[in-house]
This record gives C-alpha cells, structure tokens and sequence, in this order.
C-alpha cells in the first residue's frame, strides 16, 4: 500500500508511519518537521500546511490511502481538495470532542454533534470541538462515505504521551511528593475513562485502510471506571504509601483543575455534566477490528517511558510536588 501520512513527525502521526513501515507499506510523511525526524524508512516530505502550497510536491502522486490527523479546518480542506482524484480512502482522526453531550453514558456514533466551524481556522481549544466536526465535514464531502473513515477517537495514551494524562498517575505513584509516600486521589467512583493506547490506534487505523473498512466510529479504549483505572497505575508503581481520596467538591474549591493542565488532576471530570465523555459506545470500532490491549500493559510500558525520559521534565498536565503537598496538606488539616 502507498500511504500517505499528514503529519508522521509527532506522536500518533510517527505511530502510524512506524506500524505502517513495519507491515510492509511504502510510506511518505508529510510535516514541517518541527516535531521530529519521520521514522527512519518513510519518506519525509517539508511542508507547512498554513501555506497553499504545503501539498504541492504529493498532490500529483497516486495514494491507496491518507491518514491525517489535523485540527484545522483549512488544512484538511485543502488536502481533500489536492488529493480526492489521487487517493483511494482518505482515514480522518477526529475526536469524541466533536458530540454535544458529554452527560450520557453509551452514546453512540448517532449522538448530536457541535455545530461546524465557520472558516479555516481554529482560533483557540475552545472550539476544538466545532473545529473537528468542520474538518470531518470536509473530508465526507471531497471523499463521500464510500473513500473515507472517520475515526472519532478519546484520549490517546501510551509511551510518548506527552500530554502527560496516562503518564501522570502511574509517576505519581511511583515518585509520591510526601515523605510518608500520600498520594492524593479524587474520590469519583462514578466517572468512567476510556484511554486507547496509540499502538493499538494506529494498528486500526492501518487495518482500516488495508481492509476496505468505511465509515464513522468512536474508537477508544475499554471503558474502565476511575477507582479501577487508579488502582491499577498504583499496583503499576508498586505504590504501597497511603492514598488520600477527596470529593470533586473539595477539589474544585481548592483550585485544582480538571483533566489536564497546571494544577490539574488528570483523568478527573466533574459529575454529572461528563459521565458520558469517557464511556462512549465503541462496538462498531470493534465490529471493525478495533482490539485494544489491557490498561495495565499501557500504564506499565507508559511508566518506563516516563522514567526513562525523565520525571522531571516540563508537563502539560499534574500536580507539581508544591502543589500536591499543600493540596494534601489541607485534606489531612
């Protein structure tokens, strides 16, 4: 297969171009190359998508399939636009951000979805959602519904996730900031999470092309409740310190923030406006060959990577130290 990859250069991007190279397939990425050198084997094409031109050196090439994983309105318009009469199905990685209703549990593909972005660009997160329901339009309108898959995917996690959301809990486990070994936890046994490792996304996104598989799925991991999720990162980490568990009430006012950034708690969501977010319906994914790994092995492989590159570095999402000890502080107060 000739796979064209927009992006290769970043994390699921990379995932996708390695997977693919390792089946076989002829593989050219193309990227700016900002985030990273295209795994070794791909052809790497420079490209900035915010230029008309970006896709200039591919759009006369023929492609059995592109895989593109944008945000931008503009940049997946002009993709479908250079490549619908050179490319046999165009894989488009939406997000499950795109649905209206994060507060019901089950939802399925059918659930209403933001209204579309008006223009090309996305001018802040606020809007992801709209955005990535304009970029799925696109790509149904250049491709149809017969040349195109839409994957609506959750939360990405895995070695190299650095969001820092799957990592953050089994590290924190692993390197408790209190000196008797506390760990501080939300105490939400009626939120769900539903994490995918980008190994097993990227394999589905490949068998999808290869297969002929068409359409529009929710892909993410095992929906797998909070508590469970935290305790398996802490038999990960072979935590043994104690565990400090405080309502979503107490949380919030006390200034921690949810799901990611400074002073969050990542995975965390307030009840009830998001039980649904991460406890969609996945079975057509996995009608359609979706086969997701066991948590554990994602968090344990996701711990090594993060000891390995070092737990010390920057991170988009988490409590710091300072912050975890005051925060424990004032539980134990």
């Amino acid at each position: 297969m000739r796979l064209l990859v927009l992006g290769g250069t970043a994390w699921l991007g990379s995932a996708v171009a390695a997977t693919a190279l390792e089946r076989g397939h002829d593989v050219t990425c193309l990227a700016r190359g900002e985030s990273g050198a295209a795994p070794a084997g791909a052809r790497l094409v420079r490209g900035d998508r915010d230029r008309d031109d970006a896709l200039d050196e591919v759009r006369d090439g023929e492609w059995d399939a592109v895989v593109d994983v944008a945000r931008q309105p503009g940049h997946v318009r002009r993709a479908v636009g250079a490549l619908a009469g050179r490319t046999g199905v165009y894989v488009f990685v939406s997000s499950a951000s795109v649905y209206a209703d994060d507060a019901t549990p089950g939802a399925d593909e059918r659930a209403p979805l933001h209204p579309a972005l008006v223009g090309d660009v996305m001018e802040s997160m606020a809007v992801y959602g709209s955005a990535k329901v304009a970029c799925e339009r696109h790509v149904l309108d250049g491709f149809g519904p017969d040349r195109s898959v839409v994957a609506r995917v959750g939360l990405i996690g895995g070695p190299g996730d650095v969001s820092d959301r799957t990592g953050y809990w089994p590290l924190r486990f692993a390197r408790p900031a209190s000196p008797d070994g506390a760990v501080l936890v939300p105490d939400s046994p009626g939120l769900m999470t539903q994490v995918v490792d980008v190994r097993d996304l990227a394999s589905w996104l490949l068998h999808v092309a290869e297969d002929g598989v068409r359409g529009t799925f929710n892909v993410m991991g095992e929906a797998v409740p909070l508590p469970a999720h935290l305790g398996i990162a802490r038999q990960v980490a072979g935590h043994s310190g104690p565990v400090v568990p405080v309502s979503q009430e107490w949380l919030l006012a006390h200034g921690a923030e949810p799901w990611m950034g400074e002073r969050s708690l990542p995975l965390w969501l307030p009840l009830p406006e998001y039980a649904g977010f991460a406890a969609r319906d996945t079975s057509a994914a996995r009608s359609a060959g979706l086969v997701t790994r066991p948590l554990r092995e994602t968090l344990a492989d996701t711990l090594n990577w993060e000891l390995a590159v070092g737990p010390g570095r920057p991170r988009r999402a988490g409590l710091s130290d300072g912050d975890e000890l005051d925060l424990l502080a004032a539980a134990r107060g």
